[in-house]
């Protein structure tokens, strides 16, 4: 079995794979390490670059595009590997930064996944949305992290500069036990794209395992390859993805009553965007709950299948306050300013 694999799912990322790959194969030095792209069905000639250009880098070819969370699940039951390190192909890695976060893992056999620190490829001093130095969740779901809370984005000057624990770890470059993989049950399929990976890290927490940000590893994202921020789908996914997380993962006791709020917040979000003249951004809050309903019997399916459901209080990473209040009420921009997390 293969020690470590770096796997990269493509959809028409050529040009990512040209500008990214040779620092990846460079610095990639861990001995024995595999590196996979998995294309998911590109017309963009990724597949005959690969072949002609990258010939030490294996190629999985998938019939039609599978998404993100089906493609990665795909790939990762056809890898041997120890550890399986799901790598954006937009990501510029830097030297020495594999090394690191397996070392971590190897040392702890209770961390089932880290991630390294991530930042900004265009502002390089800065750190990136998907990810920063490592996500946590608010007791309504909302998803942050250290070093980008909603839509504030820190500057990197030193101030997460420890490796800690976290409550998510970025898919955007997740460094994960295989073994721990599949006793999670890998990820949903159901996602698609967007929070797969924080609904992974939730049921990893609930098997009683942790997840790390190893800050002396750092990478550089392009973020929004696939698809921007200002993109309706993408709103779309954020909303319904966020709510299949509680679903899925919550205790029955708070299951109801932070569904109801998150409602509110969420309706609250479509008038804004009502409000501003983003009649398709407020659809896409409104089909995201559409299609929750629609999904619930399977959601409520999965839950039979996700053993010993961790409450707030337990997990010592969700934070208990409101990140949406905190926001906009009490005017908190920065992670440290959350104190109970610190």
């Amino acid at each position: 079995m293969t020690h470590v694999a770096v796997i990269i799912l493509n959809w028409n990322g050529k040009k990512f794979l040209e500008d990214f790959l040779p620092s990846l194969i460079a610095y990639t030095d861990l001995p024995g390490a595999k590196i996979i792209v998995a294309d998911n069905n590109s017309d963009d000639g990724s597949v005959e670059l690969l072949r002609k250009s990258f010939p030490e880098v294996g190629v999985m070819v998938f019939e039609k595009n599978l998404g993100f969370a089906a493609g990665y699940k795909e790939a990762l039951v056809r890898v041997q590997a120890e550890y399986l390190v799901l790598l954006n192909s937009d990501v510029q890695v830097t030297p020495g930064w594999l090394s690191p976060l397996i070392a971590l893992m190897e040392k702890d056999r209770s961390v089932a996944a880290c991630m390294p620190k991530i930042k900004s490829f265009s502002q390089k001093g800065y750190f990136e949305y998907a990810g920063a130095a490592g996500g946590f969740v608010d007791i309504f779901g909302y998803p942050f992290c250290r070093g980008r809370i909603l839509d504030v984005i820190e500057e990197d000057t030193g101030q997460y500069d420890t490796t800690r624990e976290i409550f998510w770890a970025s898919g955007a470059c997740l460094v994960i036990r295989s073994s721990c993989y599949f006793e999670a049950g890998g990820l949903d399929s159901m996602f698609f794209a967007h929070m797969e990976e924080i609904d992974l890290c939730w049921r990893l927490h609930n098997l009683g395992y942790k997840i790390y940000c190893v800050a002396e590893s750092v990478i550089y994202h392009v973020g929004g390859g696939t698809l921007p921020n200002n993109n309706t789908h993408k709103i779309y996914l954020n909303h319904r993805n966020n709510l299949y997380v509680l679903v899925k993962n919550l205790p029955l006791l708070l299951l109801m009553p932070v569904i109801f709020v998150r409602m509110l917040l969420d309706i609250m979000s479509a008038m804004a965007y009502l409000a501003r003249g983003s009649k398709e951004f407020s659809l896409s809050v409104l089909k995201a709950h559409r299609d929750l309903f629609r999904n619930l019997p399977a959601l409520i399916g999965e839950r039979k299948n996700t053993k010993n459901l961790v409450g707030f209080g337990r997990t010592g990473k969700i934070y208990m306050g409101s990140i949406v209040f905190d926001y906009f009420i009490l005017r908190k921009r920065r992670f440290s300013q959350i104190k109970s997390l610190q």
